[in-house]
């Protein structure tokens, strides 16, 4: 990990520990995690800091099932501005995609998924929180995994039929604990960290809500903290910009030359409603115009160097750009070029014309 979170998530370590015979500070102190940090919801605290800071207390103290005592000390509003929108959500579906939506504000890398039930249910899913930075620790993923649980419980006033709870760590608290906290059965040491619930959950209306209020929470959202991934695909293209021709442009190459992990960059790149075999797609066209209206290259070579395999595949490709064949592209020229209709063109490419092996 390597990113920051907002120190809302601590919100309850002071009383915990204070309340298991240690000192907050003292242990703030050691895992360089800034004191005003314990008492405020908006200090940003790298996310290797919080870890260790909540490891090494779980174990110091020791207190095994801090994660889950510091999640009792939080409710929807460590959410921030986003609880509004949230609460006044029509169903328990509508609430989450906000929460996942928006998740970015406490922490850029924790992300919600709904996933197809691991145990094989078709009537279940798994509500499923983790990291797009690899596996949180024991003790982050408890209270996260814990506020998920009391969240979801406060908007519907009560229970709301939890099957059971899967983590991905083995316990150091015993497992009669977990099983006391969230009221359903506890297994440990699982592919993933998620809730199983009825999917008919997702449907379930929640009391109480106002649509004018929850639009007034959005529009502010959306105004005052745009989205951070709305950066990376002018930086996507650029890269595909400098590969093209001189190595296969794909995806992982793409991802490293910006630091970071290629399924990190396919969401950041869905958050703002593109994808790489879009931007791919856009920068061979253009490369493609320039390079048959600038210069004489054959087009065997033209195909190579806007990362083709086949000068047939080039064509299939420029019909599709054009409406028309590469030669006659290169006779009219740039300014007699326009892009094909919307709704007119041919399919697009299949993935051995998109991807030079």
């Amino acid at each position: 990990m390597g990113s920051v979170i907002r120190s809302a998530g601590m919100r309850g370590f002071r009383a915990v520990v204070e309340q298991s015979g240690g000192d907050a500070e003292a242990l703030a102190g050691r895992y360089r995690v800034p004191l005003a940090a314990l008492d405020s919801d908006d200090v940003l605290v790298p996310d290797v800091a919080m870890a260790k800071l909540l490891e090494g207390a779980a174990r110091e103290l020791p207190c095994p099932d801090l994660g889950l005592r510091i999640s009792e000390y939080q409710d929807i509003n460590i959410l921030g501005p986003l609880a509004v929108a949230v609460q006044n959500s029509p169903t328990v579906g509508a609430a989450l995609e906000c929460a996942s939506q928006f998740l970015f504000l406490h922490s850029p890398v924790l992300r919600f998924t709904i996933v197809p039930d691991p145990e094989g249910r078709p009537g279940d899913v798994g509500l499923c929180y983790g990291s797009s930075e690899g596996t949180l620790p024991r003790q982050a993923t408890d209270a996260i995994l814990a506020f998920a649980h009391r969240m979801i419980r406060f908007l519907l006033d009560g229970p709301y039929g939890l099957h059971s709870v899967h983590l991905s760590h083995l316990p150091k608290a015993s497992a009669a604990r977990y099983a006391e906290f969230f009221g359903a059965e506890v297994r440990f040491g699982q592919p993933a960290s998620l809730l199983r619930v009825p999917r008919s959950l997702l449907d379930r209306p929640l009391a109480g809500v106002d649509g004018t209020l929850r639009e007034i929470a959005l529009d502010y959202l959306r105004t005052h903290f745009p989205e951070p991934g709305r950066v990376v695909a002018p930086q996507v293209r650029n890269a595909i910009d400098r590969m093209l021709g001189t190595s296969p442009a794909g995806i992982d190459a793409a991802a490293r030359l910006l630091g970071m992990h290629a399924r990190t960059l396919q969401r950041r790149l869905a958050a703002e409603g593109t994808s790489f075999g879009a931007l791919l797609d856009d920068a061979r066209r253009d490369t493609a115009l320039r390079l048959l209206t600038r210069t004489d290259l054959p087009l065997q070579q033209v195909a190579g160097l806007v990362g083709l395999s086949e000068q047939s595949a080039l064509t299939r490709c420029v019909r599709r750009w054009y409406g028309r064949t590469p030669s006659a592209v290169r006779s009219g020229g740039a300014a007699g070029v326009g892009p094909v209709p919307h709704g007119s063109r041919p399919p697009a490419p299949t993935l051995t014309d998109r991807t030079r092996r």
